[in-house]
């Protein structure tokens, strides 16, 4: 059989400034699970980026993906010539400020329409404009394919400043019921739960988890499966409903030396909750290759972070004590 993932979101032209001091100049969100599944999936299927990018951006975003001959980047549209750029500055290892200057147009039912055949659709939005409802309630009328979902988009919006800040998901409720499994950080836990204002201040605070129960518990009573929160260097909680009621679970994270950069994290945790969903329907093992893809990211500037199925297999076994066939 051969397996297909798409993920959707941005593909933004990114300007990082890491918590070193360095500045590295990339093409972000979408490429990294992008590239990261690719790894996984050689000889096992294709992934397939969806995007709306700048037309000017095309042939390097091709470019850059032509070393994969498992990505499908029919996904790749410009016809609206809207795309992302970003910048990130980063105050320590998990705090950044950022700024956009150029948004991309909406994904809508049209975009993903070519490929509802695949396996799972990973939504890794950064804004809460870049993926539309009714794109989630197409996929759902229309697909077989499970959905797994970041927060990050629904949690930020964009001053007409370009400043990027925290805002409270207000119409999650809406959203929920067509989203299988939902994954987010603390801090965009507390932006899904508590209505308060996130503009004028510092939000994170790892200890604030008092929450998450309650916020667990309205939200898989919408539909969602699973619900995984990242704790950063801790690793993850999942919470999922067992015979009606709240269960969770605490998967730590795959321990690193040192981290070179941590943009893009998130959306190769994302990444890897859909290959374990995709090829072995068990959230424990999503959370390890999602533990996994998350810490790879952290090692380097470039894509050759990521590793292939056997050598990822081998760094789960050494952190789980368990063997992934």
């Amino acid at each position: 059989m051969a397996y297909k993932i798409a993920v959707v979101g941005p593909i933004p032209h990114d300007t990082i400034i890491t918590h070193k001091g360095e500045t590295i100049i990339k093409y972000g969100c979408v490429t990294h699970p992008t590239i990261a599944l690719s790894r996984l999936l050689e000889g096992l299927g294709e992934v397939i980026p969806i995007s709306q990018v700048n037309k000017r951006d095309v042939s390097e975003i091709t470019e850059l993906f032509k070393p994969y001959s498992n990505i499908n980047t029919n996904g790749i549209l410009s016809d609206a010539n809207q795309g992302t750029t970003i910048e990130l500055k980063f105050l320590d290892q998990n705090n950044r400020q950022e700024k956009q200057l150029s948004n991309m147009k909406p994904i809508s039912p049209e975009d993903v329409k070519p490929f509802l055949d695949v396996d799972a659709f990973v939504f890794v939005p950064i804004t809460d404009f870049e993926v539309e409802l009714d794109t989630l309630k197409f996929i759902k009328e229309n697909s077989d394919a499970k959905v797994i979902f970041d927060a990050h988009g629904p949690t930020t919006y964009v001053t007409n400043q370009g400043k990027r800040l925290r805002k409270y998901w207000k119409d999650k409720d809406d959203w929920l019921p067509y989203i299988d499994v939902l994954k987010m950080n603390l801090e965009e836990s507390i932006c899904s739960w508590v209505d308060e204002d996130y503009s004028t201040g510092e939000l994170y605070d790892e200890n604030r988890t008092d929450h998450l129960n309650d916020f667990a518990k309205a939200t898989l009573n919408k539909g969602v499966e699973y619900l995984y929160v990242t704790l950063d260097s801790r690793g993850c909680a999942i919470f999922f409903k067992e015979n009606n009621d709240l269960k969770q679970e605490f998967i730590k994270s795959v321990a690193v030396s040192n981290v070179v950069d941590t943009t893009g994290c998130g959306d190769s945790f994302a990444g890897g909750l859909s290959y374990g969903f995709t090829l072995h329907n068990d959230y424990v093992k999503a959370a390890h290759y999602a533990n996994a893809l998350g810490a790879m990211r952290t090692q380097g500037k470039g894509f050759d972070v990521f590793k292939n199925l056997e050598d990822t297999n081998k760094i789960i076994s050494s952190n789980y004590s368990s063997t992934l066939l």
